[in-house]
């Protein structure tokens, strides 16, 4: 657990979620044997106006609210718990399992965390099995609503990363100097992960390096990760273009994602102290193939007034479509070659509409931290796509115009135990 994660907390509601982002901790610390559990869950409503595609908290998601219903509860809604075992000074573990809608829209449970922690000494620990990934300010906690501010974490950053976690290694060196306390973190492993359709992410030789430095009332975190991916969406349009002609066979072969090189850098500060907080994160991730490359950021501010947190924030995305033709030549063909290469035209078009997300989002919410370990959030966001984009919603039907906005309204109640 990083320690930069409390930093974000609302003080009114910061004993609760700090018991549970130290359960674990805790018990390392005294080094007794034994275990703690502990949990968290939101209960969420999302209303969305626009009819044409579904707003959605993560990519992974089967639907969402707009197009599939109006009102959903699956944007935001779920549950997860958490074992933390402690057998003496050095040995520890920690089991965390999620239940949150799920891209075939069941509810099926999924192992986030399950590693297992050695102390090497005071200041450097090695943990193998299943990690979370160290991008970005919320990444240990990124499931936790109750930890946060807002109903969620700002979707055009953590959007673009909607993976958590991978199987691996990582080791955490703790370093203090007298007024400045730093972790740095590197992370090696690997995922697997079911998409729609019988697709599936696969990620091999994922490398990670975070810092992360705190003083006073200031945190910040810097990270960059970079892996090998193959992404087995869209194989029928691929098999049609290398058919097609040596020009068809280029683009397939550029925009592919078959064990591509991806990186992604993240820079996040926060500045809280105590009565108002200000944080901002960025981000810049670039995919060799259709997935192309992204410039994200976000900025947010609050103020604490007794139980009450009004918030607004910034949001923004920008795709970077992959470099090369896009497009296969027509020159010249014959009628019926012509009509199957617009056909494919089309095809990748509507690939990359689907692909390079590009929006942003104006927001403004409020938090109430009605009882201990209880936190209502109403939240407004005004969300605009830009052209050529669908941005971050899926389910978008062929009626979509990339361009327009939509405006979403949501309520979460979140808890933790």
């Amino acid at each position: 657990m990083l320690f930069p994660s409390l930093a974000v907390l609302p003080a009114s509601a910061s004993a609760g979620a700090v018991l549970f982002v130290l359960a674990g901790a805790a018990c390392a610390d005294t080094g007794t044997p034994g275990w703690t559990f502990s949990g968290f869950g939101t209960v969420g409503v999302a209303r969305s106006d626009e009819r044409q595609a579904d707003f959605v908290a993560t990519i992974l998601q089967g639907n969402g609210a707009g197009h599939t219903a109006r009102w959903s509860r699956h944007v935001d809604s779920k549950l997860g718990g958490q074992v933390d075992f402690t057998l003496d000074p050095r040995w520890s573990a920690v089991l965390q399992v999620v239940s949150q809608q799920r891209h075939d829209n069941s509810y099926q449970p999924r192992v986030e965390w399950a590693n297992i922690k050695y102390q090497v000494t005071p200041e450097l620990a090695l943990r193998l099995g299943r990690i979370a990934l160290p991008v970005f300010i919320a990444a240990d906690y990124r499931k936790v609503g109750y930890a946060y501010p807002w109903v969620r974490t700002p979707i055009e950053v953590y959007g673009v990363l909607p993976l958590s976690s991978s199987d691996g290694a990582d080791l955490s060196w703790h370093w203090n100097g007298e007024s400045v306390r730093s972790t740095t973190q590197v992370l090696y492993g690997h995922t697997d992960v079911a998409l729609y359709g019988g697709a599936r992410l696969h990620g091999r030789g994922i490398a990670g390096l975070s810092h992360t430095v705190e003083r006073g009332a200031l945190s910040a975190r810097a990270s960059v990760m970079t892996a090998r991916v193959s992404l087995s969406m869209y194989p029928e349009l691929s098999d049609a273009l290398r058919g097609f002609s040596a020009q068809g066979r280029d683009i397939a072969r550029r925009l592919d994602v078959a064990d591509k090189r991806a990186s992604m850098v993240s820079l996040g500060m926060n500045y809280d102290p105590g009565q108002w907080f200000v944080l901002g994160e960025a981000g810049y991730t670039q995919v060799d193939g259709y997935l192309g490359g992204t410039r994200s950021a976000y900025l947010s501010s609050g103020w604490r007034h007794g139980d009450l947190t009004p918030y607004a924030g910034y949001a923004r995305v920008r795709g970077i479509r992959p470099h090369g033709p896009k497009a296969v030549s027509l020159d010249g063909l014959a009628p019926p070659y012509a009509a199957a290469g617009a056909a494919l035209n089309a095809g990748l078009d509507m690939l990359l509409v689907r692909s390079v997300p590009s929006q942003s989002t104006l927001s403004a919410g409020l938090r109430w931290d009605c009882a201990p370990n209880l936190a209502l959030k109403f939240q407004h966001e005004r969300v605009t796509t830009r052209r050529g984009s669908r941005g971050l919603f899926i389910n978008s039907t062929p009626d979509y115009e990339p361009g327009r906005t939509a405006h979403v309204t949501s309520a979460a109640l979140d808890f933790v135990f």
